[in-house]
């Protein structure tokens, strides 16, 4: 296994995207980066190799961010600086109400399809990666994705 240095240089980036996918919110995403390389760190003793040191990681970052929720309860602001273009105000106010009722879509899917949109289209990990994740295998994180994505294309296309 790396060095807990080691363990952050490689991976702090990727549990950063897919804490960001989870909460929307870039702070909230660099705190519990934070915080789970430090519950990393305090339960390294138990971490006995079973599975890939990114599954690891998040596993703890999902737990975290599950447990921030429960003490965060509240409507989060879902666009961060920068996502708006500079266009006219009329644009942006339009492109972030279609973004925010794509958002809205994927937060009434069901499970496993909502959280392997998340990882995909926020998070931007790889199949491979979401199985990884997940526990699955890395064809059915393609299946569970495409299935999810037709279903959201349908229910955009319904309210339009």
């Amino acid at each position: 296994m790396l060095s807990m240095d080691e363990l952050y240089r490689a991976h702090a980036n990727m549990i950063y995207r897919y804490l960001l996918a989870l909460s929307g919110d870039a702070h909230t995403a660099e705190e519990l980066t934070q915080e789970t390389f430090y519950q990393a760190v305090r339960c390294l003793d138990r971490y006995d190799g079973s599975c890939k040191e990114t599954t690891w990681l998040c596993a703890i970052a999902k737990n975290l961010y599950q447990a921030w929720q429960r003490r965060h309860w509240r409507e989060t602001e879902v666009l961060e600086e920068g996502l708006l273009s500079d266009q006219s105000p009329e644009s942006d106010v339009l492109r972030r109400l279609e973004y925010l009722e794509l958002l809205q879509q994927i937060h009434t899917m069901e499970e496993p399809g909502r959280e392997v949109l998340y990882l995909r289209l926020f998070g931007q990990l790889s199949f491979r990666e979401i199985g990884e994740v997940l526990r699955k295998s890395e064809n059915w994180a393609r299946v569970t994705f495409y299935r999810g994505k037709e279903k959201l294309k349908k229910e955009l296309n319904r309210n339009d």
